[in-house]
C-alpha cells in the first residue's frame, strides 16, 4: 500500500508539472515533455532492431539513395497510428484489448492479440541471429569465432549471454516504478549508442576521398512511387548492356526485390507488437487524458527523430559501398597488388542461385530440372558478361560485409567494434522489447493483472529465438532473415490499424472525448491513408508468398469477423444485454 500511494504521488507530481509549464508557455512545456519521455524510446528501442538494419541495408543495395524516401514515409503513417492510440487509450484509461472486445469486435480484439504474439516469436529469430553474428564476427572473434572453438559452443555462449541481459533488464520492469524507470534509461542510452555509431559510419565516409553528393542524398528524401514497378534508374546502363530478350527477367527480380525491401521496412517501421505495446506501457506509467500531449511529443522525438538519423545513415553507408557493385570476386576482378581476389563459398553460392534462375529462364523449367549439376555451372559459365555482372549485383549481403567495407576508410577498430556495438545495441533493445511486449499480452489473454509472474513468464516465450543462430545456418545470409519475417509481420498490421480506425469512432467509448469536427475529419484522414499503405503491402505480401491460399485466410478472417459483428447487432436490437453498448 505504501509503494502504491508512493507511485500515485509521483503520478500526480508529473501531472502537476505537465499543468504549470502549459500555463508558463511553449519552452516550459517541451522541457516538461522531455523530461517525461518514456514511452517513446521504448517505441525506438524495438523499431531499431535488426529488420530496420537489414531493411535499410538492402534499401541502399537496391535502390541507392533513391530509396531513403521509404522508412520516412513509413514511419509517418506509423507516428499516425499510434498517436491515435494512444489518444484513445489516454482518453478512456481503459486496457484496449478489453475496450476492443466491447465496443468493436472480439475476432478484431483476439486477432490483434494473438497475431502480436506471434509477430513476437517470429521477429525474435533475427534479432538472436543478428546479436550472435555480431559478437563473434566483430564485438569477439577471437573468443567466439575463432577456429579453437567449436561453432556450436561459440553460438551457445553468444546466445546464452544476449539472453542473460534481457532477462534481466527485463525483470527490473517488474520492480515498481523505479525499475521502469531504470528500464527506460537502459534503453534510452542502447538507442543513443545505435545513432552514435550509425552517424560515426556516414561522417567518416564524408570527410574521406571524394567524400559524399549531399545534394543527391537529399534528394533521395522525395517520395518516388516508380520505383515500386521499375527498377531504380541507377541499373539502367547495366540492364541496357544485357540481351533485349532477358532485360525483362532481370527488370522483374530488381523490382521483386525492391517492393520485399518497402514491405519490410513498412512492417518494421511500426509493427503490429508496437500497437500492443504503446498503451499498455502508457497506462502503466499512471498517464491519462492530461498526458496526450505528451505522448505525441515523446512519439515525435524518442520514436521518429531516433529512427530515421539511424536508418537513413545505414541507407546512405550501403548504398555508397554496393549499389549497382558486384560482389568482389565473382567476375575474375584483382587486388591492388595484382592477386586474383577470390570469393568466399557462401557469396559464390548466392551468385550461383541468381545466375541459375537466369539460366532456367532461357532453357525453360523442364530442361533446367533435367540439367546436372556441372552442366548447371558450365551454363553459368557461359554467360554473358552483361548477366553475370547483373547477378553479382544482386548478391545479397550480410551487415558484416559493410562493417569490412568500411575497414579502408576507418580502419579495422572502428569498422568492426563501433559497428558491431550499433549491431548489438540494435539486437539486445529489441529482443528486450519483444519480451515486455509478450508479457503484455499473456496478461491480457489470460485476464491477470499487469505486471507479476505472469507478465515475467509470458516475456519468456521470445527467447525462442535463441534458437536461430542454429536452425538459420549454411551459405545463406543470416542477415537476409530478417527480411522474410518481416513481410509476415507486414501481413498482420492492416488488423491493428483498422481495429483502433473503428476504436476512435467509438461514441460508445470515447463519449465526450469522440474527436469533433474538423479534428475528426483529419484524424480519419490521415488514419485512412496509413491503412491503405499498409493494406496494399499487406495484400502483396500475401499474394506473392501464398496466393490463393493465403487470400483465402485473409477472406475468412474477414468472414468471421462480419459474422460476429452482425450477431452482436442483432443481439443488441432484440434488447439482449451486450457488454460495453454495442458498436
Amino acid at each position: 500500500m505504501p509503494n502504491e500511494t508512493t507511485e500515485a504521488a509521483a503520478i500526480e507530481r508529473e501531472r502537476q508539472l505537465i499543468l504549470d509549464a502549459k500555463a508558463r508557455g511553449t519552452g516550459p512545456k517541451l522541457w516538461a515533455y522531455t523530461r517525461l519521455s518514456g514511452p517513446g524510446w521504448l517505441q525506438s528501442a524495438i523499431t531499431l532492431g535488426g529488420g530496420s538494419l537489414a531493411g535499410s541495408l538492402y534499401l541502399g543495395i537496391l535502390g541507392g539513395v533513391a530509396l531513403l524516401w521509404a522508412q520516412p514515409v513509413a514511419m509517418i503513417l506509423g507516428v499516425i497510428m499510434l498517436s491515435a492510440i494512444s489518444y484513445v487509450t489516454l482518453s478512456t484509461g481503459e486496457r484496449p484489448f478489453d475496450a476492443i472486445n466491447r465496443h468493436v469486435n472480439p475476432v478484431l480484439g483476439w486477432g490483434w492479440a494473438l497475431a502480436t504474439m506471434a509477430a513476437n516469436l517470429v521477429w525474435s529469430l533475427p534479432q538472436f541471429s543478428l546479436g550472435a553474428a555480431a559478437l563473434r564476427q566483430n564485438l569477439l572473434p577471437g573468443l567466439l569465432g575463432s577456429e579453437a572453438v567449436p561453432d556450436t559452443v561459440g553460438k551457445v555462449i553468444a546466445c546464452g549471454g544476449i539472453l542473460v541481459v534481457c532477462v534481466v533488464v527485463v525483470w527490473f520492469y517488474d520492480s515498481g516504478r523505479k525499475g521502469i524507470r531504470f528500464f527506460e534509461y537502459v534503453l534510452k542510452f542502447m538507442v543513443g549508442v545505435i545513432i552514435v555509431c550509425f552517424f560515426g559510419v556516414v561522417l567518416r565516409m564524408s570527410l574521406a576521398g571524394e567524400g559524399l553528393g549531399w545534394a543527391h542524398i537529399l534528394r533521395g528524401f522525395i517520395p518516388d512511387l516508380k520505383l515500386l514497378s521499375a527498377p531504380a534508374k541507377t541499373f539502367t546502363p547495366y540492364i541496357s548492356a544485357v540481351a533485349p530478350e532477358f532485360q525483362g527477367f532481370w527488370r522483374s527480380m530488381i523490382v521483386g526485390q525492391q517492393r520485399d525491401v518497402i514491405i519490410t521496412v513498412t512492417a518494421t517501421a511500426v509493427g503490429i507488437n508496437m500497437t500492443f505495446l504503446l498503451p499498455y506501457s502508457m497506462l502503466r506509467k499512471g498517464w491519462d487524458r492530461h498526458f496526450r500531449g505528451l505522448a505525441i511529443f515523446d512519439l515525435s522525438t524518442g520514436l521518429f527523430v531516433p529512427f530515421i538519423l539511424a536508418t537513413s545513415c545505414v541507407v546512405i553507408a550501403s548504398a555508397t559501398q554496393f549499389h549497382a557493385r558486384p560482389s568482389a570476386g565473382l567476375l575474375g576482378e584483382s587486388d591492388e597488388n595484382g592477386q586474383p581476389i577470390v570469393a568466399s563459398q557462401a557469396v559464390v553460392a548466392k551468385f550461383s542461385k541468381i545466375a541459375s534462375a537466369r539460366v532456367q529462364h532461357e532453357l525453360g523449367g523442364p530442361a533446367f530440372d533435367q540439367m546436372s549439376a556441372a552442366e548447371t555451372a558450365a551454363a553459368i559459365d557461359a554467360l554473358p558478361v552483361a548477366d553475370r555482372t547483373m547477378a553479382a549485383m544482386l548478391v545479397k549481403r550480410d551487415a558484416f560485409d559493410l562493417a569490412r567495407s568500411l575497414s579502408p576508410l576507418t580502419g579495422d577498430v572502428f569498422a568492426h567494434y563501433v559497428f558491431g556495438i550499433g549491431v548489438i545495441g540494435m539486437a539486445i533493445s529489441s529482443i528486450i522489447i519483444l519480451m515486455l511486449i509478450n508479457g503484455f499480452v499473456i496478461t491480457e489473454i489470460l485476464g491477470l493483472e499487469s505486471g507479476g509472474w505472469g507478465h515475467r513468464l509470458g516475456s519468456m516465450m521470445p527467447a525462442i529465438g535463441a534458437l536461430a543462430p542454429f536452425i538459420w545456418t549454411g551459405g545463406k545470409a543470416q542477415f537476409w532473415l530478417a527480411v522474410p519475417t518481416s513481410v509476415f509481420g507486414m501481413v498482420l498490421i492492416p488488423i491493428a490499424y483498422c481495429t483502433f480506425f473503428l476504436l476512435i469512432n467509438q461514441k460508445s467509448l470515447l463519449g465526450d472525448n469522440l474527436p469533433k469536427g474538423g479534428r475528426r475529419i483529419l484524424w480519419n484522414v490521415l488514419m485512412a491513408v496509413a491503412i491503405l499503405w499498409t493494406g496494399f503491402g499487406s495484400m502483396y505480401a500475401v499474394w506473392s508468398k501464398a496466393h490463393w491460399w493465403g487470400m483465402g485466410g485473409v477472406g475468412i478472417f474477414i468472414l468471421l469477423a462480419v459474422v460476429v459483428d452482425i450477431g452482436r447487432r442483432r443481439r443488441g436490437s432484440s434488447g439482449t444485454p451486450q457488454a460495453g453498448g454495442g458498436s
